[in-house]
């Protein structure tokens, strides 16, 4: 029966390591964004009897997997058996075991039996020891960066925090990141649903569950701008932002116990075409829609500053994510050979992994010292020349199809001039100076990391 183990040192206690895993939203965390599972049904949690339905992508085919947990040890280990599924056999055990008081090694330990007997394992075992040896890669590398996250903030306690765009990009990855830390997580929805908070634009008033009160609210609703730009489009995307965050922010001046604090998406267009400029939260604004849009949506956002509630402006560069956002469209031209270099390729894309992304959301709500625009984007910004070579290499694809400036603009009319043709050189000096690690600071790194490209050596047999 072939077998494949895999184990990390964590700097921090077995029992924390343990907890992390219990908590709903684990599961989110550790599925790497390449690729393709949907949770059909789920019952109960990680003990014995508590099973999960997934949905998996094999190929061209979708396949149900049901899994059950057995063998649950409090603050040791739990085991995977499947029930149903794709594998002949398939046992796998979560190892959490002490190293000391302060550290512990998480181990993944698999054993399966693939179908089709003999030619199954002559054909299948090569291909699915490589797809455990990334997916783990992955797996590892994000609990190892989320554990300290949390540790970062322990003193302040669990945080009952309300997330408005909860089901896009942003919202998708935010909420396990906070779920698995312990903190409760209430969804701002404009229909009624249980267990939601419910948001009345017309009146702008928001209904929240019960009365307890709220310590954080996290605005990430608004208007997608990756399309191409009508005056009716315009008008949608300025009012998504500018009057809904407005609404937002006078309703917690207007509540009795005010959340500790308010952050606000908000977007590096913020500075305009800036050319090869060093681009800081000091930095003037540009100019532009996107620009004039940018510093509206923050003015709006100002309005719930107070005594009591801070103000974080989370200024987004460019999210990588396979799942959604630009590097999701890329991916299929790339995949084909077609991708390239966009206008002359000079121009600066300052770019985020979505797991940074999520992460500084984080670090914004645990650090009281950051307040005011916040630069959420890596340290090393790149050209789109360095970029278009770098998601070419992940990909082991040549790049060698250029879309024209012209191009851009006769497909995406004033868009192109304003997202992809514009030069934003930007550092998340604001996010440095309150001591976020970033997590892939280097482009190669994030990439690999998100497409399952690169791998890196690790303690496995």
């Amino acid at each position: 029966m072939p077998q494949y183990i895999h184990r990390t040192r964590i700097e921090a206690p077995a029992r924390d390591v343990f907890d992390w895993h219990k908590r709903p939203g684990a599961f989110e965390r550790l599925q790497p964004p390449w690729e393709t599972v949907e949770i059909v049904e789920r019952t109960g949690g990680i003990q014995n009897g508590d099973r999960v339905t997934l949905r998996t992508r094999l190929g061209p085919l979708w396949t149900n997997w049901v899994i059950e947990h057995r063998d649950y040890i409090e603050g040791v280990q739990f085991r995977d058996i499947q029930i149903s599924g794709p594998f002949k056999q398939w046992e796998h055990t979560h190892r959490i075991l002490p190293d000391g008081e302060n550290a512990c090694i998480l181990e993944d330990d698999i054993t399966y039996v693939l179908p089709m007997g003999l030619a199954g394992r002559t054909l299948g075992t090569g291909f699915v020891d490589a797809k455990l040896r990334r997916m783990f890669e992955y797996r590892h590398a994000v609990t190892q960066a989320d554990i300290p996250a949390h540790q970062a903030g322990r003193a302040r306690g669990p945080m009952r925090i309300l997330v408005s765009g909860a089901s896009g990009l942003l919202g998708t990855h935010l909420l396990p990141l906070l779920t698995t830390g312990g903190h409760e997580v209430i969804r701002l929805s404009r229909h009624r649903a249980a267990g939601s908070a419910t948001w009345n634009v017309d009146t702008g008033s928001v209904e929240v569950p019960d009365t307890a009160p709220i310590d954080a609210v996290v605005h990430l609703a608004g208007e997608n701008i990756a399309s191409r730009w009508s005056t009716a489009a315009k008008q949608r995307i300025r009012d998504s932002r500018i009057n809904g965050t407005r609404q937002l922010a006078e309703w917690i001046r207007r509540i009795e116990m005010p959340p500790r604090v308010f952050l606000c998406a908000s977007a590096i267009g913020y500075y305009g075409n800036r050319g090869d400029e060093m681009l800081t939260e000091q930095s003037a604004p540009g100019r532009g829609f996107l620009a004039d849009v940018c510093a509206d949506w923050e003015t709006a956002a100002a309005i719930a500053k107070s005594d009591t509630t801070r103000v974080v402006n989370l200024r987004f560069g460019v999210i990588l994510s396979p799942r959604g956002g630009a590097l999701a469209k890329m991916l299929t031209p790339f995949r084909l050979g077609a991708g390239g270099v966009v206008g002359d390729g000079r121009q600066y894309w300052s770019w985020i992994s979505i797991d940074d992304a999520a992460g500084a959301m984080l670090h914004a709500l645990q650090c009281d010292d950051l307040d005011g625009p916040a630069n959420v984007v890596a340290p090393q910004p790149v050209s789109n020349r360095e970029f278009t070579k770098s998601l070419g290499a992940v990909l082991r694809r040549p790049t060698v199809a250029p879309m024209p400036a012209f191009a851009a603009r006769i497909a995406f009319g004033e868009m192109a001039d304003e997202l992809l043709l514009s030069s934003q050189r930007v550092i998340p000096e604001r996010l440095i100076q309150t001591g976020y690690v970033f997590r892939q600071p280097r482009l190669p790194t994030a990439l690999g990391h998100l497409l399952g490209g690169v791998v890196r050596p690790t303690n496995q047999h």
